[in-house]
């Protein structure tokens, strides 16, 4: 078997549904960065795999959570994502928001995906953020939290019954922010 094949039936085989050469090299045990990148350039040609975007590889029905927190690591969805699909807030479209180092809004396959940058120090604290399928997704409640310190306290929401002000409580200080303590407070109507 060639090492087109192998590498062909390692990503289809494979959980995953987004990739890039690096996670391709540690997948396939391949220390030839070129030869994997040509034999992917193959495969998008021969209609087996997508090249939506420079440097990333897909599956032909890719997962477009896992897109997202691809694009650029770390990241993790957030924002209005998160709060439109917990019901805290009602008007949402369907751009995929996620917190990052940087911010970016790209558009794959008519998908809109939208990062905002969040200070780095936040990145110690992984707390809320649920790792499942190769996708890393905030909580609610941690989504609200990234939401106000955001946007500097200008945001609505809707329904803020979804959210567990005992969670929120347990959160806050990873953002060793007094002025979003202030305002999670005022917003929530709770006593910090």
């Amino acid at each position: 078997m060639s090492s087109r094949t192998n590498l062909l039936q390692t990503i289809l085989t494979s959980p995953r549904t987004v990739f890039n050469v690096q996670s391709l090299m540690l997948m396939t045990g391949s220390d030839d960065s070129l030869r994997l990148t040509k034999s992917l350039h193959y495969h998008v040609a021969d209609g087996k795999i997508l090249n939506p975007r420079r440097g990333i590889y897909t599956k032909l029905n890719y997962n477009e959570q896992e897109m997202a927190c691809s694009l650029f690591r770390p990241s993790y969805i957030s924002l209005e994502y998160v709060l439109g699909r917990t019901g805290v807030i009602f008007q949402w479209d369907d751009t995929i928001s996620s917190v990052s180092y940087l911010s970016r809004q790209i558009e794959i396959d008519g998908r809109q995906y939208l990062f905002r940058k969040i200070n780095p120090e936040l990145w110690i604290g992984m707390e809320g953020i649920e790792q499942r399928d190769n996708v890393a997704m905030a909580s609610a409640e941690r989504a609200f939290l990234d939401m106000v310190y955001l946007s500097a306290g200008n945001c609505y929401f809707d329904n803020i019954h979804p959210l567990s002000i005992k969670n929120i409580r347990e959160l806050l200080p990873l953002y060793r922010s007094p002025i979003l303590n202030e305002r999670v407070a005022k917003l929530m109507n709770i006593k910090l």
